[in-house]
């Protein structure tokens, strides 16, 4: 088994680079996905959230309301450990078991946007990055998701520095440029992570 970490800023295109690994043979292990489902309703970790931050970031039919959470934590570091100090060893436990049920030959993705941040690139036999300059984050942001352009710098200056992110890279995916010249870079990616799980197998 191969386990890779993938990370990148906020609108530097690493989800399109998990569906193209996905698409070409990777267990994927989204930690953006399961962080959702572990805050479902009825399970421990909504609870925990509401203890934490009030029934103020529920929704009416009892989901957690996304947008209200996000604005209290991103906008103050303390709120966002805290809410960090909830999730995080929920998302790793269910990481590890997802894990567990890939094949000995897998190569396993861990899309990870926080994992500069959190310090896990040891975690992994290979980190991979996904980048792309913050001036092309930032017009992706509010052009692409119609995101105020406010609030995309803030989401951007919470998260790793491009550099500390570029400081665990063992490979760099530039993705600057459209997205017909990222897949291509996809591919030969993929073809070295296959090539470096079978010599693990």
């Amino acid at each position: 088994m191969l386990k890779v970490g993938l990370t990148g800023g906020i609108g530097a295109g690493k989800s399109e680079v998990s569906r193209l690994l996905r698409s070409y043979g990777a267990v994927l292990v989204d930690a953006d996905r399961i962080a959702r489902e572990v805050v479902e309703p009825g399970t421990p970790g909504l609870d925990a959230v509401v203890a934490e931050f009030g029934r103020d970031v529920l929704a009416a039919d009892g989901t957690l309301d996304r947008p209200k959470l996000g604005a209290l934590v991103f906008a103050d570091a303390g709120r966002r450990a805290a809410l960090n100090a909830i999730v995080h060893p929920l998302v790793a436990a269910r990481s590890a078991e997802l894990e567990a049920e890939a094949g000995d030959d897998a190569v396993v993705v861990h899309d990870v946007p926080l994992l500069a941040e959190n310090g896990l690139a040891p975690l992994y036999d290979t980190v991979v990055v996904v980048d792309a300059s913050p001036e092309t984050q930032l017009d992706r942001l509010v052009r692409l998701r119609g995101m105020p352009e406010s609030d995309a710098r803030a989401r951007m200056a919470a998260q790793a520095t491009r550099e500390d992110r570029l400081a665990v890279a063992d490979v760099v995916l530039d993705n600057d440029g459209p997205l017909q010249e990222l897949e291509p870079r996809v591919c030969r990616l993929w073809d070295d992570l296959r090539r470096a799980a079978d010599r693990r197998s």
